[in-house]
Protein backbone atom coordinates (compact mmCIF):
# COMPACT_ATOMS: atom_id res chain seq x y z
CA UNK A 1 0.00 0.00 0.00
CA UNK A 2 1.45 3.41 -0.99
CA UNK A 3 2.00 6.37 1.37
CA UNK A 4 -1.05 8.08 -0.13
CA UNK A 5 -3.16 4.97 0.39
CA UNK A 6 -2.08 4.78 4.05
CA UNK A 7 -2.82 8.48 4.53
CA UNK A 8 -6.24 8.10 2.91
CA UNK A 9 -6.99 5.04 5.05
CA UNK A 10 -6.06 7.02 8.18
CA UNK A 11 -8.44 9.78 7.05
CA UNK A 12 -11.23 7.23 6.62
CA UNK A 13 -10.43 5.80 10.05
CA UNK A 14 -10.80 9.26 11.61
CA UNK A 15 -14.10 9.68 9.76
CA UNK A 16 -15.24 6.33 11.16
CA UNK A 17 -14.56 7.44 14.73
CA UNK A 18 -16.27 10.80 14.16
CA UNK A 19 -19.36 8.82 13.12
CA UNK A 20 -19.01 6.87 16.35
CA UNK A 21 -19.43 10.09 18.33
CA UNK A 22 -22.47 11.09 16.25
CA UNK A 23 -24.14 7.66 16.19
CA UNK A 24 -23.00 5.76 19.30
CA UNK A 25 -26.14 3.64 19.75
CA UNK A 26 -25.12 0.68 17.56
CA UNK A 27 -21.67 0.49 19.10
CA UNK A 28 -23.01 0.70 22.65
CA UNK A 29 -25.62 -1.92 21.80
CA UNK A 30 -22.87 -4.19 20.50
CA UNK A 31 -21.26 -4.15 23.96
CA UNK A 32 -24.39 -4.04 26.10
CA UNK A 33 -26.16 -6.96 24.39
CA UNK A 34 -23.53 -9.65 25.11
CA UNK A 35 -22.97 -8.20 28.60
CA UNK A 36 -26.68 -8.50 29.40
CA UNK A 37 -26.67 -12.05 28.01
CA UNK A 38 -23.71 -12.89 30.23
CA UNK A 39 -25.36 -11.52 33.37
CA UNK A 40 -28.71 -13.08 32.48
CA UNK A 41 -27.32 -16.56 31.95
CA UNK A 42 -25.06 -16.41 35.02
CA UNK A 43 -27.40 -14.89 37.59
CA UNK A 44 -30.86 -15.90 36.31
CA UNK A 45 -30.42 -19.19 34.43
CA UNK A 46 -27.02 -20.14 35.85
CA UNK A 47 -28.36 -22.43 38.57
CA UNK A 48 -30.35 -24.56 36.14
CA UNK A 49 -27.83 -24.40 33.28
CA UNK A 50 -24.93 -25.48 35.51
CA UNK A 51 -26.55 -28.79 36.47
CA UNK A 52 -23.91 -31.42 35.93
CA UNK A 53 -21.16 -28.84 35.45
CA UNK A 54 -19.99 -28.63 39.04
CA UNK A 55 -21.77 -25.50 40.26
CA UNK A 56 -22.46 -21.93 39.18
CA UNK A 57 -18.81 -20.85 39.04
CA UNK A 58 -18.05 -23.63 36.54
CA UNK A 59 -20.91 -22.50 34.33
CA UNK A 60 -19.50 -18.95 34.24
CA UNK A 61 -16.24 -20.38 32.95
CA UNK A 62 -18.08 -22.53 30.41
CA UNK A 63 -20.21 -19.58 29.23
CA UNK A 64 -17.66 -16.80 28.69
CA UNK A 65 -15.98 -18.09 25.47
CA UNK A 66 -19.41 -18.19 23.79
CA UNK A 67 -20.25 -14.71 25.05
CA UNK A 68 -16.98 -13.42 23.59
CA UNK A 69 -18.00 -14.82 20.22
CA UNK A 70 -21.39 -13.10 20.57
CA UNK A 71 -19.52 -9.83 21.21
CA UNK A 72 -17.77 -10.18 17.86
CA UNK A 73 -21.10 -10.90 16.16
CA UNK A 74 -22.73 -7.86 17.78
CA UNK A 75 -19.86 -5.68 16.57
CA UNK A 76 -20.56 -6.91 13.04
CA UNK A 77 -24.07 -5.45 13.17
CA UNK A 78 -22.76 -1.90 13.66
CA UNK A 79 -20.27 -2.43 10.85
CA UNK A 80 -22.86 -3.72 8.38
CA UNK A 81 -25.31 -0.89 9.18
CA UNK A 82 -22.60 1.77 8.88
CA UNK A 83 -21.41 0.45 5.51
CA UNK A 84 -24.98 0.22 4.25
CA UNK A 85 -25.73 3.81 5.26
CA UNK A 86 -22.67 4.95 3.30
CA UNK A 87 -23.93 3.01 0.29
CA UNK A 88 -27.58 4.03 0.41
CA UNK A 89 -26.85 7.70 1.17
CA UNK A 90 -24.43 7.96 -1.77
CA UNK A 91 -21.33 8.59 0.32
CA UNK A 92 -19.42 5.74 -1.31
CA UNK A 93 -20.44 7.00 -4.75
CA UNK A 94 -18.91 10.40 -3.92
CA UNK A 95 -15.72 8.78 -2.62
CA UNK A 96 -15.34 6.93 -5.91
CA UNK A 97 -15.05 10.16 -7.94
CA UNK A 98 -12.63 11.79 -5.51
CA UNK A 99 -8.84 11.63 -5.87
CA UNK A 100 -8.36 9.14 -3.03
CA UNK A 101 -7.24 5.55 -2.82
CA UNK A 102 -10.16 3.24 -3.58
CA UNK A 103 -8.88 0.68 -1.08
CA UNK A 104 -8.79 3.26 1.73
CA UNK A 105 -12.59 3.48 1.98
CA UNK A 106 -13.04 -0.13 3.04
CA UNK A 107 -9.69 -0.37 4.85
CA UNK A 108 -10.53 2.56 7.13
CA UNK A 109 -13.93 1.07 7.90
CA UNK A 110 -12.49 -2.39 8.70
CA UNK A 111 -9.72 -1.05 10.95
CA UNK A 112 -12.16 1.19 12.85
CA UNK A 113 -14.62 -1.66 13.30
CA UNK A 114 -11.89 -3.99 14.55
CA UNK A 115 -10.70 -1.44 17.14
CA UNK A 116 -14.23 -0.91 18.46
CA UNK A 117 -14.98 -4.65 18.60
CA UNK A 118 -11.73 -5.51 20.38
CA UNK A 119 -12.36 -2.77 22.95
CA UNK A 120 -15.79 -4.34 23.47
CA UNK A 121 -14.16 -7.75 24.01
CA UNK A 122 -11.88 -6.31 26.72
CA UNK A 123 -14.86 -4.68 28.48
CA UNK A 124 -16.88 -7.92 28.37
CA UNK A 125 -13.92 -9.87 29.81
CA UNK A 126 -13.75 -7.30 32.63
CA UNK A 127 -17.45 -7.80 33.43
CA UNK A 128 -16.99 -11.58 33.23
CA UNK A 129 -14.16 -11.45 35.78
CA UNK A 130 -16.40 -9.50 38.14
CA UNK A 131 -19.16 -12.08 37.58
CA UNK A 132 -16.84 -14.93 38.61
CA UNK A 133 -14.94 -15.92 35.45
CA UNK A 134 -11.68 -17.55 36.52
CA UNK A 135 -9.48 -18.46 33.52
CA UNK A 136 -6.43 -20.65 34.04
CA UNK A 137 -4.53 -19.29 31.03
CA UNK A 138 -0.94 -18.09 31.38
CA UNK A 139 0.59 -15.18 29.39
CA UNK A 140 1.23 -17.35 26.31
CA UNK A 141 -2.34 -18.70 26.28
CA UNK A 142 -3.78 -15.20 26.75
CA UNK A 143 -1.63 -13.91 23.88
CA UNK A 144 -2.78 -16.80 21.69
CA UNK A 145 -6.41 -16.19 22.67
CA UNK A 146 -6.23 -12.47 21.79
CA UNK A 147 -4.46 -13.29 18.53
CA UNK A 148 -7.20 -15.75 17.64
CA UNK A 149 -9.92 -13.24 18.61
CA UNK A 150 -8.22 -10.56 16.45
CA UNK A 151 -8.07 -12.92 13.46
CA UNK A 152 -11.71 -13.92 13.95
CA UNK A 153 -12.70 -10.25 14.29
CA UNK A 154 -10.95 -9.46 11.01
CA UNK A 155 -12.77 -12.30 9.27
CA UNK A 156 -16.23 -11.43 10.60
CA UNK A 157 -15.67 -7.71 9.94
CA UNK A 158 -14.93 -8.29 6.26
CA UNK A 159 -18.03 -10.50 6.06
CA UNK A 160 -20.08 -7.74 7.75
CA UNK A 161 -18.74 -5.16 5.26
CA UNK A 162 -19.87 -7.37 2.38
CA UNK A 163 -23.29 -7.92 3.95
CA UNK A 164 -23.67 -4.18 4.48
CA UNK A 165 -22.82 -3.46 0.84
CA UNK A 166 -25.35 -5.87 -0.65
CA UNK A 167 -28.24 -5.16 1.76
CA UNK A 168 -31.06 -2.94 0.48
CA UNK A 169 -31.45 -0.93 3.69
CA UNK A 170 -29.82 -0.42 7.12
CA UNK A 171 -32.56 -2.59 8.64
CA UNK A 172 -31.75 -5.34 6.15
CA UNK A 173 -28.04 -5.00 6.91
CA UNK A 174 -28.70 -5.39 10.63
CA UNK A 175 -30.95 -8.40 10.01
CA UNK A 176 -28.35 -10.09 7.81
CA UNK A 177 -25.97 -10.30 10.79
CA UNK A 178 -28.42 -12.16 13.06
CA UNK A 179 -26.71 -15.42 12.10
CA UNK A 180 -23.46 -14.05 13.55
CA UNK A 181 -25.06 -12.43 16.60
CA UNK A 182 -27.49 -15.08 17.82
CA UNK A 183 -28.28 -18.09 15.60
CA UNK A 184 -24.71 -19.34 15.25
CA UNK A 185 -23.72 -18.95 18.94
CA UNK A 186 -27.00 -20.35 20.29
CA UNK A 187 -26.90 -23.51 18.15
CA UNK A 188 -23.37 -24.38 19.21
CA UNK A 189 -21.50 -25.33 22.38
CA UNK A 190 -21.72 -21.75 23.68
CA UNK A 191 -24.43 -22.23 26.32
CA UNK A 192 -24.88 -26.01 26.77
CA UNK A 193 -22.99 -29.08 25.68
CA UNK A 194 -24.10 -30.31 22.21
CA UNK A 195 -24.62 -33.85 23.56
CA UNK A 196 -27.67 -32.57 25.46
CA UNK A 197 -29.38 -31.53 22.19
CA UNK A 198 -31.69 -33.57 19.91
CA UNK A 199 -29.82 -35.68 17.34
CA UNK A 200 -30.21 -33.42 14.30
CA UNK A 201 -29.50 -30.22 16.22
CA UNK A 202 -26.55 -31.89 17.95
CA UNK A 203 -25.01 -32.86 14.60
CA UNK A 204 -25.33 -29.28 13.37
CA UNK A 205 -23.99 -27.83 16.62
CA UNK A 206 -20.98 -30.12 16.63
CA UNK A 207 -20.05 -29.45 13.01
CA UNK A 208 -20.78 -25.77 12.51
CA UNK A 209 -17.78 -23.39 12.64
CA UNK A 210 -18.77 -21.47 15.79
CA UNK A 211 -18.38 -24.59 17.93
CA UNK A 212 -14.77 -25.09 16.87
CA UNK A 213 -14.08 -21.38 17.47
CA UNK A 214 -15.64 -21.51 20.96
CA UNK A 215 -13.85 -24.75 21.89
CA UNK A 216 -10.55 -23.21 20.78
CA UNK A 217 -11.11 -20.17 23.00
CA UNK A 218 -12.29 -22.42 25.85
CA UNK A 219 -9.14 -24.52 25.57
CA UNK A 220 -6.83 -21.50 25.50
CA UNK A 221 -8.49 -19.71 28.42
CA UNK A 222 -9.49 -22.68 30.59
CA UNK A 223 -7.17 -25.51 29.57
CA UNK A 224 -9.90 -27.82 28.26
CA UNK A 225 -8.97 -30.26 25.45
CA UNK A 226 -8.90 -28.52 22.04
CA UNK A 227 -8.30 -31.52 19.76
CA UNK A 228 -8.56 -30.56 16.11
CA UNK A 229 -10.88 -27.61 16.86
CA UNK A 230 -8.01 -25.09 16.55
CA UNK A 231 -7.11 -26.24 13.03
CA UNK A 232 -10.75 -26.23 11.95
CA UNK A 233 -11.35 -22.80 13.53
CA UNK A 234 -8.28 -21.26 11.87
CA UNK A 235 -9.31 -22.71 8.51
CA UNK A 236 -12.78 -21.17 8.90
CA UNK A 237 -11.27 -17.81 9.88
CA UNK A 238 -9.07 -17.73 6.79
CA UNK A 239 -11.95 -18.84 4.54
CA UNK A 240 -14.39 -16.27 5.98
CA UNK A 241 -11.81 -13.46 5.83
CA UNK A 242 -10.85 -14.23 2.23
CA UNK A 243 -14.44 -14.79 1.11
CA UNK A 244 -15.69 -11.64 2.88
CA UNK A 245 -12.86 -9.51 1.46
CA UNK A 246 -13.40 -10.71 -2.12
CA UNK A 247 -17.20 -10.34 -1.80
CA UNK A 248 -16.85 -6.80 -0.41
CA UNK A 249 -14.35 -5.76 -3.09
CA UNK A 250 -16.49 -7.10 -5.92
CA UNK A 251 -19.60 -5.39 -4.49
CA UNK A 252 -17.70 -2.11 -4.05
CA UNK A 253 -16.46 -2.13 -7.63
CA UNK A 254 -19.72 -3.34 -9.16
CA UNK A 255 -22.34 -1.30 -7.37
CA UNK A 256 -21.12 2.24 -6.61
CA UNK A 257 -24.55 3.95 -6.61
CA UNK A 258 -27.59 2.54 -4.77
Amino acid sequence: MSTYALSDAATMLRRDFRHLRRYPVMTISGIVTPTVMLLLFVFVFGGAMSSGMGGNASYVNYLVPGILLMTLGSGCAATAVGVNMDMTEGVVARFRIMAISRASVLTGRVVGSMIRTLIGVVLVIGVALIAGFRPTAGPVQWLAAFGFIALLTLALTWLAVALGMVAKSPEGANGSTLLLQFVGPFISSAFVRPETMPVGVRWFAENQPFTSMIETLRGLLLGTPIGNHAIVALAWCVAIALGGYLWARVSYNRDPIR
